[in-house]
């Protein structure tokens, strides 16, 4: 097993106050690893990067949508912003369901202007408001669709789940052997950094109802995280990008030709994520002068209100 490397340097002042590490692996369009850093064979929690997969087993399984902008939000982590919210909300009610069918914990906007707005109107932490009411949203339409019970939509033997567990499954080429619960309360499935970029490669090149998914979200980004997020500016200054971040430092892209990557911080941090993710697409040769993608490349250190250090990829580390 590969010890995790240096991808990301915080620098202040002329030192180097700290490290990020991390593994990563970069595919070509012919799905052979074209770089590998780090642990990229080992299960690791992919959290909300695997979002795409479930949507799939979702449309898989039946379901039916008269928008694919629905399709993104079922993809999505959300800002909690009022667009987010009214759509989910939408989702719900054409299928005779509201906000209470959500088994996705409450939560406030991560949005902070539609945080505020949020309180000042008198209301707590909803789950509509969370990051993930998109997924679940689609998950009680598909069981209202098919007939299938809603009460226990999260358990991992409901059909819903054994459907996601097997499209992870095939498209990461993993076999998934460990299994736990997600933030918002879904089923989580261990794969390995090298399975989940195939993933991704996989969505991209394949046609259908993987293509759909991978359209959707490519076309609707801002449905997919929102306002000021990294996937938002990733798939906007870059044309046919599949983005998706997830917790705990982890991201997945795959380009249109289907090179791909899969990055996992070690510790979590989630503000290395947009340097990663610009010097990965720098890696594939991509344009990245976007004022988009020049927003989170660097990360600028305070002191005092004024600009002081960075936080940016270690110089080399991505080859």
């Amino acid at each position: 097993m590969n010890a995790p490397a240096p991808l990301v340097e915080l620098v202040r002042g002329g030192l180097r106050e700290g490290v990020h590490f991390g593994s990563a692996v970069l595919l070509e369009a012919d799905g052979s690893v074209r770089t590998e850093i780090g642990d990229a064979r080992s299960p690791m929690f992919p959290r909300s990067t695997v979002k795409p997969a479930q949507a799939l087993a979702m449309l898989r399984a039946g379901l039916e949508l008269p928008d694919d902008a629905d399709l993104a939000l079922g993809a999505s982590s959300h800002n909690g912003e009022p667009g987010h919210v009214a759509r989910a909300a939408a989702v719900l009610a054409r299928h005779g369901l509201d906000e209470d069918a959500l088994r996705c914990p409450p939560d406030l906007p991560m949005h902070e202007p539609s945080r505020e707005s949020w309180l000042a109107g008198g209301a707590g932490p909803g789950r509509l408001a969370m990051n993930c009411s998109g997924k679940h949203a689609a998950m009680l339409a598909t069981c209202r669709q098919l007939g299938w019970s809603t009460a226990d939509y999260l358990d991992p033997e409901h059909p819903l789940q054994r459907g996601a567990r097997e499209v992870v499954a095939e498209l990461s080429g993993d076999r998934v052997e460990l299994t736990t619960v997600d933030g918002c309360g879904a089923p989580l499935f261990a794969i390995s950094l090298l399975g989940l970029a195939r993933l991704f490669r996989g969505l991209v090149t394949a046609d259908g109802q993987a293509r759909r998914v991978a359209d959707a979200m490519r076309e609707h980004p801002w449905l997919v995280a929102g306002t000021d997020r990294d996937d938002t500016a990733l798939m906007t200054a870059i044309p046919g990008l599949l983005s998706k971040i997830g917790a705990e430092g982890v991201l997945a892209m795959a380009l249109p030709d289907g090179r791909a990557a899969a990055v996992k911080i070690s510790d979590g941090a989630s503000r290395a994520r947009g340097p990663v993710a610009v010097e990965v697409l720098r890696a594939f040769g991509e344009d990245t002068a976007s004022p988009e993608l020049r927003a989170i490349a660097e990360q600028p250190v305070l002191g005092g209100g004024e600009p002081v250090g960075v936080l940016r990829v270690v110089p080399g580390a991505l080859g």
